[in-house]
């Protein structure tokens, strides 16, 4: 995987996050916490499984 599509890899990831945080979960720390951590290992595990392979 390239630098450039690394780096759009990292951004979807933060744009998902922060898109869940301000729609869903404003003033919600620890449901805020695991759902972010959910996501990393969601975006993670999708990197290791599909695209590292390439």
């Amino acid at each position: 995987m390239s630098r450039t599509a690394t780096a759009l890899y990292v951004v979807a990831m933060v744009v998902v996050i922060v898109g869940a945080d301000f729609l869903f979960l404003r003033g919600r720390f620890w449901e805020r916490l695991a759902v972010n951590i959910a996501i990393v290992c969601v975006f993670g595990v999708f990197y290791l499984l599909v695209l590292r392979r390439r």
